[in-house]
């Protein structure tokens, strides 16, 4: 077909919503194309409405031909996206013409897209999955939409599409390489799998760099500065050479500035926890009827994100979490994302998250849940004391006592947003009922 023809389709709806009534009264027929210059739509009979034929060569030329003029500035708000917030009420976030093409640019200029893409989207397009559609028809590629991730719905499309680029976030590809359904299906096709939203295990990224391929690109960004401001390319993906480098979330793309600052706006030491800063023109107008919290991510003149992170001496940041999310517990500063990935490379667990509980003595104590890889249990039975005592020890050799949880709760899967994060707040919310339900 060639490009620009659309297909002929039959659209059913079971009742007429009343602007759909009166657009069918009042407006050209717009629902189907027999052939190229003409449009048909046609409308259930019971509605009472009569099928339409017009040809849109006849319909132009009643008018004038003039040029277009464009009505919107690139400072004027196009969108408003809500935040997957998991540490409280999403906010909305106000966004201009000027960063959506500024995202669109940088994503087509900066990532390892295959020739002709044919992407399939396994997220919602409210967020992330949705800023790709653009960049994907711009190359003339194929967009694909999966109605929520399922591992055999997403192998089957895979093959049947050829799909050669994706997005997932990590719990999803922990999913995928634990089924077994992956190997009933050619999954060769993937030359570009983006992660990102949410920290992935280097343990588990290592596994499938192995299963599929240097086909892997992260990206972090987030609603307030949407998806380009640091990469990390397949090529920077080295499990033998760098293997430190998987736990980075890259450098900084092009056309953005990145700083890591203090409270007071200050730079932080090279290999110094500061909280990833950003400047450009990704960054957002503010949140919607929301003064103070736009006051307190705007300052200094720069965005502040909320994720802490470290530089490396190669300009490489490396994220340890949410500054929310940080435990302090007996006076130090626990991030949770570094025992997340020490626990991760047992080899009977799947996926790991971990929290900062209420505590007596230390005023907040590690807290992790634990989902086991299907038929893990050479360590001990799921649950048991012997393997509870031994991701422990794993954690006390690695990181210290500090850093070591003192409960671990092993679970069937981890409570998980609508957009696939690990929701933590959810996880506090269960460790206080399971207290409340063993002091009660």
């Amino acid at each position: 077909m060639a490009p620009g023809m659309v297909p002929r389709s039959t659209t059913q709806v079971s009742a007429p919503a009343p602007w759909l009534v009166a657009a069918v009264k009042y407006a050209a027929p717009i629902l189907t194309a027999e052939e190229y210059g003409m449009i048909e739509m046609r409308t259930a009979p019971t509605w009472g409405l009569l099928a339409k034929r017009v040809s849109i060569r006849s319909s132009a030329a009643r008018f004038k031909s003039e040029r277009l003029v464009a009505r919107a500035s690139a400072d004027d708000v196009c969108v408003l996206m809500y935040t997957g917030d998991t540490t409280g009420q999403p906010k909305g976030v106000v966004h201009t013409h000027r960063v959506h093409e500024a995202m669109v640019l940088m994503e087509l200029a900066g990532w390892d897209w295959p020739a002709e893409p044919r992407f399939l989207a396994t997220t919602p397009i409210t967020h992330a999955s949705g800023t790709i559609i653009m960049p994907v028809l711009l190359r003339s590629g194929t967009f694909i939409m999966q109605a929520g991730f399922e591992v055999g719905s997403f192998c089957r499309l895979v093959e049947q599409h050829r799909v050669n680029a994706t997005f997932m976030v990590p719990t999803m590809i922990y999913v995928l390489l634990d089924s077994p359904l992956r190997r009933e299906h050619d999954l060769s096709s993937l030359a570009m799998v983006i992660y990102g939203a949410a920290p992935m295990a280097p343990a588990r990224l290592t596994e499938a760099i192995g299963v599929f391929g240097p086909v892997f690109m992260q990206i972090y960004g987030q609603s307030e500065a949407p998806m380009a401001l640091t990469v990390l390319h397949a090529r920077e993906h080295e499990p033998e050479r760098q293997p430190q480098r998987l736990a980075s979330c890259g450098t900084p793309m092009a056309g953005i500035q990145l700083r890591l600052l203090d409270e007071h706006g200050v730079d932080v030491a090279e290999g110094e926890v500061g909280e990833i800063c950003a400047r450009g023109p990704l960054v957002m107008a503010g949140y919607w009827n929301k003064p103070q919290e736009t006051a307190a991510a705007l300052r200094h003149g720069w965005l502040y994100t909320g994720d802490l992170a470290r530089r490396d001496a190669d300009g490489y940041l490396y994220i340890v979490d949410r500054s929310k999310d940080m435990i302090i517990s007996g006076g130090f500063n626990v991030f949770p994302r570094e025992v997340e990935d020490v626990l991760s490379q047992h080899p009977a667990v799947a996926a790991v998250g971990v929290v900062g509980v209420p505590d007596p003595k230390w005023g907040e104590a590690v807290h992790a849940m634990v989902v086991l890889r299907p038929g893990a249990g050479e360590s001990g039975q799921p649950g048991s004391d012997a393997l509870g005592a031994e991701l422990m020890a794993l954690v006390r050799l690695r990181k210290g006592a500090v850093q070591t949880p003192k409960h671990i709760a092993f679970v069937a899967q981890l409570p998980v947003t609508t957009l696939g994060k690990i929701d933590k707040k959810a996880m506090r919310d269960q460790f206080a009922r399971r207290r409340a339900d063993a002091a009660g």
